[in-house]
C-alpha cells in the first residue's frame, strides 16, 4: 500500500560558492609543495576524468563531476548550502568506535560537530591534506590524517590512523560515509532521472566495491574501489537523528524518507557493532572484525574513485583496475539440483576456497576459458552460504550465495502452504472474507486477521492480495487439483461479489479492502494496544472505494491464470469454464479504466498480464472485446509515449511501473520508449556477485505498507526484483548478444524465490540492515513477486562469447556438435535457445530436455509423459531475433496460435526443423 500522490515541484539547484581557483591535476606529474595557507584556498581540482570540489574548511568533498558530463554530479552539490552544518555527512568524513583496555566502546565522528581541520603541507600528487583530529570530538586517542591524492589520474581518498596514546586502542567500528546524490526530494521525475544516482554495494571484503549509477541508466557510472587494508566488510546505514531519537555521535542530520533513502558507511571493521547494535540480529554478510593499534602504530586505509563508461562496462573497468571479478551462472541463488558455476578472473592466483557454513557449498575447479578460472558450485544446505576465495597476493574475497530446494519442490511448498496454513474460513466473518487466503505472520505462526493497515487483512492492495495471488499464480505452470478447488471456491465466493463488484453499472470494479475499521459496529475486533488512528485504518466507505487501479491487475491475473488452466488442462477447474474466467479478466480491465482512471495513468505492477489477456482474447476470436482492450490500452501507451520518463506513480519515484510501460511500448511498436525504459531499469537493478543485491530492483519503503516491522530500509528482493526481470528477459530475447540483460534478469528471477522458506511460507522481503538480517515475518505483498517468477520462469541456453556454452536454469552438457539441456527452473514450460533466437513456451506439458544441433540448427524436444489432466502439450514457437530462421514441429495440430501435441504414457520426442 502506498500513501497519497506526492506532487513534486521543480527546484533551483543551490549554487555552491567556492572562493577558489580551478587547477588541472589530471596528470601524474609532481607538483611543488604548497603551504597550508596557500592550499586552503585551492578547493577545485581536475583529476583524470573528474572535477573534484573540496570544501575549503573541512576538506570533505562537495562535488565529483565527470568531465564528460559537466551538468551532472555524483555528489549532492546542489544541496551544499543546506547540508553545510553539523551532522551532515560527506564523502571524506570518517566514523570510529574505539575502546581501550577492554572498556566501553566510544563513538567518534568527523561530521557531528564541524570545526576547521588543520591543513597540512602537500607535495607531489597530494591535492589536500589535513589533521582532522580537532573535528572528531574530545578524548580521541588517535591522530587521523586525511589526504586527497591524484594517483596517476585517479582521485584517491586516504586516511592514516595513528595511536598517539600510551595504551593499545581497539578499533571495533570504522566507517567511511558513502554520500551520493540519491535525494529525490523536490525534484520532478525528469530532474531526478537527470541528476540523481543510486549506490549499490558489493560487500565482498577486499574485492568489494560500491557502484553508483544514474537513475536514467546512462553512463558514466562511478566505482568506489578499496585500496589495501580497506575491505568492504559491511555496509552500514548511517542512522538519522530522527531514528536514533538522540544526539548520537554517529548520525546523519537529513531525514530518511521515501524521497531520500539515506546514506551508508563503507565499513572496514564492525565487531563493536556486532557486539552491541547487532547482537540480536541474524549473521552479518561477513565475519565481523576489529583491529588493535599499539602505541605509536599506524594503519593506512584508502578508496579510489573510478569511472566506468557505462553500466555494462563496470566489470571490464574492474578488470582494468586489477580487481578480482567473478561471474555466477545462473547467479548466486543455487537450487540443490542445479549445476551452477562461478567464473573468476583475478590478477592473482586462487590459493584457498572455503564455504560457510561448512558443507553448505561444494566447490571444485573445472576447465574454463583462457583468463578465467571456472568453479563448479553445488548447493547442499538450504539457506544463506558464504564462499571465501583467498588469493596469492593476500586478497580475500567473499561471494554470498543462497541455497534453495529444487524449484519444483519450492513451487509445491508455496502452493501447499498458501492453500492450507493460510486458508481462512471464519464462520460469520463480518467482512465477508470467508473463504480467503490471508497474510501470514511466520513469527507468530498464524494468519493476520486484523492489522491497522487494513488492506493487509483485507485481501486487496499489494500487502493484502499478495498471498492469494501467489496461490493462484503457482497453478499457472504447476497445477494441483486440490489447490485449484480451493482457489476456485475463493474466487467464486469471495473475490467475485465481495471484493469485485459482480453486476450492475460498476461490474468488475475492485474494492480497496474487505477489512476496515469500524469500532462502533465491531468493538471487540480491534486490539486496543494497537494504533487505529492513522490514515491506514480505512473506514468502510474508504475500503469500498473502487478508484485504486493498483488492485485491478491482481484480480485480472487470478481470472487469467484460471482461464489458462481451464483451457489447457482437462477437468482441473470445476466451478466455471474457461470462457467465464477469460470474460471476467476482460471485465476487470474495462472496469479499471472506467472506475480507476487516475492511477491507471501509471504503469502497474503485474500489468504485463493485460497484454496476455489481450492476446488470449484475439486467439479465442473475441474480436470486439479484444478491440476494446486494445483501444483502452493504446490510450495509456500514447500518453506514456509523450513523456520523457513515463514511470510515475503515487510515489515520487518508483520501480514497479516500468515493466508494464515497457510491455505496452513493445506491443504498440514504440521501440525508442521501450529502450529508454530498459535502460532506466538497469539504473536501479544491478548485477552484483551477491544473492541479495544481484537483480534486486531498488525498493526501500514497502516494509511500511506490507511488513511486520515497518521502517524505511533497503529491501532485499521485494516484488520489484521479479517484475523488473520480465522486460529485461524480453529485451534479451530480442538481442541475445547483450548478456548483461540476462544476468540481471536471472538474478531477479531467482532472487524472488529466496523469499519462500523450507515449509513454503513466504516473506515480503529480507531486512538488509545489519541490526536485523532476516526475512520479515509477514507474507505481505510477496505475491506480486511470485507473479513475476511464475510469469517469467524459463531456461535460457546461450553461447557466451567469453565464457562458452551455458544454461541459465538448466543443466547443460555438450557432446560433439550437440548441446543437451535439462531444464530445472520452476516451470519447465519455457525455453529460449539463444543462438537460434528460438522462444518455446508450453501452456500445457513440461520440457524434460532440449537438444540443439549446432550444424543444422534443429531442435529436439523431450516432453514429459501425459497425465490425466494433461493428455496433450500446448506448444508455442516464436523466433524473436530479426531475420531469424523459422521453426515448425514435425507433428501437432495448429490452433489458437500454437500446436496441440498429443502426449503418450512415456516421454515423447518432438523435432523442430529450421527453415
Amino acid at each position: 500500500m502506498r500513501q497519497r500522490l506526492i506532487r513534486l515541484l521543480p527546484v533551483t539547484l543551490a549554487t555552491l560558492s567556492i572562493a577558489a581557483s580551478a587547477h588541472d591535476a589530471g596528470g601524474a606529474a609532481p607538483r611543488k609543495t604548497a603551504s597550508a595557507s596557500q592550499k586552503a584556498a585551492t578547493s577545485r581540482f581536475r583529476v583524470g576524468a573528474f572535477h573534484l570540489i573540496l570544501d575549503p574548511v573541512s576538506q570533505t568533498a562537495r562535488g565529483l563531476s565527470p568531465i564528460a558530463t559537466p551538468d551532472f554530479d555524483f555528489l549532492p552539490i546542489g544541496r551544499a548550502k543546506e547540508r553545510a552544518g553539523n551532522g551532515y555527512n560527506h564523502l571524506g568524513d570518517i566514523h570510529l568506535r574505539l575502546r581501550q583496555g577492554g572498556g566501553a566502546w566510544r563513538d567518534y565522528s568527523s561530521s557531528r560537530e564541524r570545526r576547521p581541520v588543520r591543513a597540512l603541507p602537500v607535495r607531489g600528487a597530494v591535492l589536500a591534506a589535513a589533521d582532522i583530529g580537532g573535528s572528531m570530538g574530545t578524548g580521541m586517542p588517535l591522530r587521523i590524517v586525511r589526504e586527497w591524492v591524484n594517483d596517476k589520474g585517479t582521485p584517491a581518498l586516504r586516511f592514516t590512523l595513528t595511536n598517539t596514546s600510551n595504551a593499545p586502542v581497539e578499533v571495533g567500528g570504522l566507517g567511511l560515509p558513502m554520500v551520493f546524490d540519491n535525494i529525490i526530494s523536490d525534484r520532478t521525475l525528469e530532474q531526478a532521472h537527470a541528476k540523481a544516482s543510486f549506490a549499490d554495494p558489493y560487500i565482498g571484503r577486499d574485492a568489494g566495491y560500491v557502484q553508483v549509477t544514474r537513475l536514467n541508466g546512462a553512463g558514466p557510472a562511478l566505482l568506489v574501489l578499496p585500496e589495501r587494508a580497506t575491505p568492504l566488510e559491511a555496509y552500514v546505514p548511517i542512522p538519522t537523528l530522527r531514528e536514533t531519537k538522540s544526539q548520537a555521535v554517529i548520525s546523519e542530520a537529513s531525514p530518511r524518507t521515501q524521497t531520500s533513502e539515506g546514506f551508508y558507511d563503507w565499513t572496514i571493521a564492525s565487531a563493536a557493532y556486532a557486539q552491541t547494535d547487532w547482537a540480536k540480529a541474524g549473521a552479518p554478510w561477513n565475519e565481523a572484525t576489529s583491529f588493535t593499534l599499539a602505541p605509536g602504530q599506524s594503519r593506512k586505509i584508502g578508496l579510489r574513485l573510478v569511472t566506468a563508461p557505462s553500466i555494462r562496462a563496470i566489470e571490464p573497468t574492474l578488470t582494468a583496475q586489477r580487481r578480482p571479478v567473478v561471474v555466477g551462472v545462473p547467479g548466486y541463488v543455487v537450487p540443490t539440483d542445479l549445476e551452477a558455476a562461478l567464473f573468476v578472473r583475478s590478477p592473482s592466483a586462487i590459493t584457498g576456497m572455503a564455504s560457510y557454513p561448512a558443507g553448505a557449498l561444494d566447490i571444485t575447479k573445472t576447465p574454463g576459458k583462457p583468463g578465467w578460472t571456472r568453479l563448479s558450485v553445488r548447493g547442499r544446505q538450504w539457506g544463506r552460504a558464504r564462499l571465501t576465495l583467498s588469493y596469492a597476493d593476500g586478497t580475500v574475497q567473499t561471494v554470498q550465495y543462497f541455497v534453495t530446494k529444487p524449484l519444483e519442490q519450492t513451487m509445491a511448498d508455496i502452493g501447499r502452504f498458501s492453500t492450507t496454513k493460510q486458508w481462512f474460513e471464519g464462520k460469520g466473518d463480518p467482512f465477508g472474507r470467508s473463504p480467503a487466503i490471508l497474510t501470514y505472520d511466520r513469527e507468530a505462526d498464524r494468519i493476520v486477521t486484523a492489522d491497522p493497515r487494513v488492506w493487509i487483512s483485507g485481501m486487496s492492495d499489494e500487502g493484502g492480495a499478495g498471498s492469494w495471488v501467489a496461490a493462484v499464480m503457482k497453478q499457472l505452470d504447476n497445477p494441483d487439483a486440490a489447490e485449484i478447488a480451493r482457489i476456485e471456491e475463493l474466487v467464486d465466493k469471495t473475490i467475485v461479489g465481495r471484493l469485485q463488484v459482480a453486476s450492475g453499472p460498476q461490474a468488475g470494479g475492485v474494492k480497496k479492502s474487505l477489512f476496515y475499521y469500524d469500532p462502533a459496529a465491531f468493538p471487540d475486533l480491534y486490539k486496543p494496544e494497537t494504533d487505529w488512528k492513522s490514515w491506514t485504518s480505512w473506514k468502510r466507505d474508504q475500503a469500498d472505494d473502487l478508484g485504486r487501479a493498483y488492485n485491478y491487475p491482481h484480480v485480472a491475473a487470478g481470472h487469467w491464470a484460471l482461464y489458462r488452466i481451464a483451457r489447457n488442462h482437462a477437468g482441473l477447474t470445476r466451478v466455471h469454464d474457461w470462457s467465464w474466467y477469460l470474460d471476467h479478466a476482460y471485465q476487470t480491465i474495462v472496469a479499471m479504466m472506467r472506475d480507476a482512471p487516475h492511477y491507471a495513468q501509471f504503469g502497474l505492477m503485474e500489468g504485463d498480464v493485460f497484454v496476455d489477456i489481450l492476446t488470449d482474447l484475439k486467439r479465442e476470436g473475441w474480436t470486439d472485446k479484444a478491440a476494446e482492450v486494445e483501444r483502452l490500452m493504446k490510450g495509456r501507451a500514447d500518453h506514456w509515449r509523450t513523456l520523457q520518463y513515463p514511470f510515475g506513480s503515487e510515489m515520487a519515484w518508483d520501480s514497479t511501473g516500468q515493466a508494464e510501460v515497457y510491455a505496452w511500448m513493445r506491443y504498440f511498436g514504440y521501440g525508442p520508449q521501450a529502450d529508454v525504459t530498459r535502460e532506466v531499469i538497469l539504473g536501479y537493478d544491478p548485477s552484483i556477485p551477491h544473492w541479495g543485491y544481484n537483480g534486486n530492483a531498488r525498493r526501500y519503503w514497502d516494509f511500511l505498507y506490507g511488513g511486520k516491522y515497518p521502517r524505511l530500509e533497503r529491501q532485499i528482493h521485494h516484488y520489484g526484483s521479479t517484475l523488473n526481470a520480465i522486460p529485461l528477459f524480453d529485451s534479451f530475447r530480442r538481442n541475445p548478444a547483450d548478456m548483461h540483460l540476462l544476468r540481471v534478469a536471472y538474478g531477479g528471477l531467482l532472487g524472488g524465490i529466496t523469499n519462500i522458506d523450507q515449509n513454503g511460507a513466504s516473506s515480503a522481503a529480507f531486512h538488509s540492515w545489519p541490526d536485523r538480517m532476516e526475512w520479515d515475518p509477514y507474507s505481505g505483498d510477496y505475491g506480486m513477486g511470485f507473479f513475476g517468477h511464475a510469469y517469467a520462469a524459463a531456461t535460457y541456453v546461450v553461447n557466451d562469447p567469453t565464457l562458452g556454452w551455458l544454461s541459465y536454469g538448466g543443466n547443460l552438457s555438450q557432446n560433439g556438435g550437440q548441446v543437451h539441456v535439462e531444464p530445472h527452473d520452476g516451470a519447465r514450460a519455457r525455453v529460449f535457445v539463444a543462438p537460434a533466437g528460438l522462444w518455446l513456451t508450453l501452456e500445457a506439458g513440461k520440457f524434460k530436455a532440449v537438444d540443439y544441433e549446432l550444424a543444422t540448427g534443429s531442435v529436439r524436444l523431450t516432453l514429459d509423459p501425459a497425465t490425466g489432466d494433461t493428455p496433450a502439450a500446448r506448444l508455442f514457437v516464436e523466433t524473436t531475433t530479426p531475420g531469424g530462421r523459422t521453426y515448425r514441429p514435425e507433428r501437432g495440430t495448429f490452433e489458437r496460435g500454437g500446436y496441440t501435441v498429443p502426449l503418450s504414457g512415456a516421454a515423447s520426442e518432438l523435432l523442430l526443423s529450421a527453415r
